[in-house]
């Protein structure tokens, strides 16, 4: 499991004053809290690069004025123009104590079903999970190799050691959806023998 390290510099005052004068030195203020605490402090928004703008999951390590945390992004606020990073707010990782969290899907393989024309959709882009630090990974692998056409991978069918899996079991992660000229065709074929099979009937015999 990855984890990025960021250097911080404790914020010793709070209020909007000094949170705009972090930002215009280039710091993002942020928040870490746990196991009783809430440490304020700030860092350069070049820090926070690998891990706002990534697909995948990392943990962060926090070293501040001596001290390291491990901890994982909780929450982050972007300027809603200019996307610039305003606030970010870390959990402290207890490696007794179970998280839960959402990991990101990475979907692996070729369906079976594509090659007979269908079109794999991938219906969630993430799963909430409860685990231990421990067993934290950076995605959820998904291997639809032998997904047929028509069918689903679904939350209940993915097993992973350590993780437990809270979305709703019957919620389908990605799906093999047959395409429209196949579902139109069959109509049209089953038609098509109907109307064969009295004429059929009314035909003479032949002597």
């Amino acid at each position: 499991m990855k984890s990025i390290v960021i250097e911080g510099t404790l914020r010793q005052q709070k209020g909007s004053r000094q949170v705009s004068r972090l930002r215009s030195q280039g710091l993002v203020p942020c928040n870490l809290y746990g196991a009783g605490r809430n440490i304020l402090f700030a860092a350069p928004a070049a820090a926070f690069r690998e891990l706002v703008y990534t697909p995948e999951f990392y943990t962060a390590t926090i070293r501040i004025n001596g001290e390291e945390y491990s901890a994982i992004l909780q929450e982050v606020q972007f300027h809603p123009v200019t996307d610039q990073l305003l606030h970010l707010d870390f959990r402290m990782l207890d490696p007794n104590k179970k998280i839960v969290l959402e990991l990101p899907i990475r979907i692996e393989g070729t369906a079976a079903g594509t090659r007979e024309g269908g079109k794999l959709q991938q219906r969630l882009k993430k799963l909430k999970v409860r685990l231990f630090p421990k067993d934290l990974v950076e995605h959820i692998t998904v291997d639809v190799t032998s997904l047929n056409l028509g069918k689903s991978i679904r939350v209940g069918d993915l097993k992973m050691e350590g993780i437990e899996f809270l979305n709703a079991p019957h919620l389908p992660v990605v799906t093999v959806r047959v395409p429209r000229a196949a579902k139109e065709e069959t109509p049209a074929a089953a038609a098509s023998s109907a109307e064969a099979a009295p004429a059929a009937e009314k035909a003479p015999a032949k002597s």
